[in-house]
């Protein structure tokens, strides 16, 4: 490897050290400098923070504190507002940046003010969905079971899908279970889109080529469902850990009830980015 590829060494702790020690053995294994383009190493970098905005309910501020969450990282605060703002938004920032918590804050909190409110959120994967069912089914038991989180897929159990429409506050699925199992059946799902008031959509890279043609086509009646039957906007949340300049959605804003909707593409116009981290700096190997 060049050596002007090599990270300087510097006074470090034991665990840089060893991120040291890990690089070193793959650019040795790299003689040809063909897999390795270039090491950089960037500074750690102090969190920037922010308290939790006013309008969040008092009880989710004290889920979140005995998680140890006390504060904000500047960009989540920046996301909560837009969304309470009733804007789309666009999340990209880096890997364990908190993104997450970027839409379960002001979606919970509308939960909480607002018992019939709704959410879908859509993932890829199932082992996506499972992993922020976990971070969901916490936050639920600190707030005393007060709204209903439930995945929906394949292998959701028959008598289990009547309980999760009518009683599923937040439901976690993917674009294949909204395409084959929740549009066709739409009219039992009424109680889901009469009150839908968020979708989330993660891993937004993935919707590329025809995944994300199929996406497009899907949202497009899933919205539709949604707007003949409330009044209420439907606001999107999306979160990447890169930014995805090639791929394209519909998007509908309720401004006028069933009579009149509009339908937009997903484009950076009709959507507030976020994509200045507020957190810590961080480091990603991705082989």
């Amino acid at each position: 490897m060049p050596e002007s590829l090599a990270v300087r060494r510097a006074d470090t702790s034991g665990a840089i050290a060893h991120v040291h020690d890990v690089l070193d053995a793959f650019a040795a294994r790299d003689q040809n400098g063909e897999i390795l383009t270039a090491v950089r190493h960037f500074p750690a970098r102090e969190a920037q923070w922010a308290n939790f905005p006013e309008w969040v309910k008092a009880e989710l501020v004290s889920a979140y504190s005995a998680k140890g969450v006390s504060q904000l990282y500047t960009h989540q605060a920046a996301a909560a507002e837009a969304v309470h703002a009733e804007k789309n938004v666009v999340i990209v920032t880096p890997t364990s940046s908190g993104k997450t918590l970027c839409y379960n804050l002001p979606v919970l909190n509308a939960v909480l003010e607002d018992s019939d409110t709704r959410a879908l959120y859509l993932f890829p994967t199932k082992a996506l969905a499972q992993d922020q069912l976990a971070e969901l089914y916490d936050l639920n038991q600190r707030l005393d079971n007060c709204f209903g989180v439930f995945t929906y897929d394949g292998d959701t159990p028959a008598d289990a899908r009547k309980a999760i429409r009518q009683k599923g506050h937040v439901v976690l699925t993917n674009p294949d279970m909204l395409h084959t199992g929740i549009l066709p059946h739409h009219t039992r799902w009424t109680r889901l889109f009469e009150n839908l008031r968020y979708i989330i959509l993660d891993e937004l890279h993935t919707y590329r080529g025809v995944f994300g043609s199929h996406l497009c086509n899907v949202l497009r009646p899933a919205t539709h469902c949604a707007f003949l039957r409330a009044q209420a906007p439907i606001h999107l949340l999306l979160r990447d850990d890169r930014q995805s300049r090639r791929t394209g959605f519909a998007v509908a804003r309720n401004r006028g009830g069933s009579a009149g909707f509009q339908r937009r593409a997903c484009r950076g116009e009709n959507f507030r980015l976020l994509q200045s981290a507020g957190g810590e700096s961080c480091a990603g190997y991705s082989p």
